[in-house]
């Protein structure tokens, strides 16, 4: 039976696994990315990946998710924060396809969290959605007749730098009032610290609110309007019937989902919200190398 080694290469950790064809997860495992140290240490540690699972010799192909602006189509990086040097620049298909001569692809890893919960999750089935993920940052995903929109430049769904504050905080894009600077993962600990003075990371914040301290429910209550602005504008701009929401901060469920919910009900016409539906991700952590597969499978002619 035929294998693909998935990798979903982060800031911190490189994720990777040996999948099968119908996107089991065979083995899995990771290493830390150690970006300072620039493309060849990371194409080292790719290389010693991909190694250790040749020697089945039933491997298909090299599917990787990867963070950055990326031109899918080729599998090169083309912008980005610069945290790990040399990473721009980079047409990581090629030299992956000429050092293994299999076939390849790379692709911004939140495209492939879409096309792993189109294919697998939340958006099975579904031809259109928008994704949007939580983390460090806010990141999108367009899903377009079944096919991700990349725009004129391969950098579509940029949602994190829509502006919510005008001559708000400054962001590393060089704006102010970007979205993430206030709903991001990040922005949530960085409200927090704001109204306490301490540093909390999100499980805490959250958990703090469920026992209803009251600076806490302000936090969250704050930082939900702040994320459903930014919902609520993406929303009239696509008119979607379902938006699938990922990130760490979705393992607090439904009870967070229905915040996000009732708070966005309130900004929504009502032809916006009349076909709309909004789930939390469902494959988690495996949603990048998922969509990576799920491109590499495309791209070879089986699915």
């Amino acid at each position: 039976m035929k294998k693909i080694v998935g990798i979903d290469i982060g800031g911190t950790m490189i994720k990777y696994g040996l999948l099968s064809i119908e996107g089991d997860i065979l083995e899995n495992g990771e290493v830390e990315t150690e970006a300072s140290k620039g493309i060849e240490v990371l194409f080292e540690k790719l290389c010693n990946i991909v190694s250790k699972y040749l020697k089945s010799n039933d491997i298909l192909g090299i599917a990787v998710s990867g963070t950055g602006q990326i031109d899918g189509s080729i599998g090169k990086v083309i912008g980005g924060n610069p945290i790990i040097p040399g990473w721009i620049g980079t047409n990581l298909v090629e030299k992956l396809e000429k050092e293994f001569n299999l076939p390849a692809v790379l692709e911004n890893d939140v495209n492939c969290a879409a096309l792993g919960e189109k294919w697998l999750g939340a958006g099975k089935g579904q031809d259109n959605f928008i994704c949007v993920t939580i983390g460090t940052g806010i990141g999108g995903g367009i899903v377009l007749n079944g096919e991700i929109f990349r725009g004129s430049s391969c950098v579509a769904g940029e949602f994190g730098h829509i502006q919510i504050e005008k001559n708000g905080k400054e962001c590393l894009c060089g704006k102010k009032g970007c979205y993430e600077r206030y709903a991001s993962a990040t922005a949530l600990v960085s409200l927090a610290k704001e109204k306490t003075g301490k540093i909390y990371n999100g499980k805490q914040i959250f958990d703090k609110e469920r026992k209803n301290e009251p600076i806490f429910v302000e936090v969250i209550k704050e930082w939900v309007d702040y994320f459903t602005d930014g919902l609520s504008t993406i929303t009239y701009i696509f008119n979607p019937t379902l938006i699938i929401i990922g990130g760490g901060v979705t393992k607090q469920g439904d009870y967070l989902l229905n915040k996000f919910k009732d708070s966005l009900d309130s900004k929504l016409g009502v032809n916006y919200k009349k076909n709309l539906e909004i789930k939390f991700a469902e494959l988690g952590n495996n949603a990048g190398m998922l969509g990576a597969e799920y491109l590499l499978l495309k791209k070879v002619g089986i699915l």
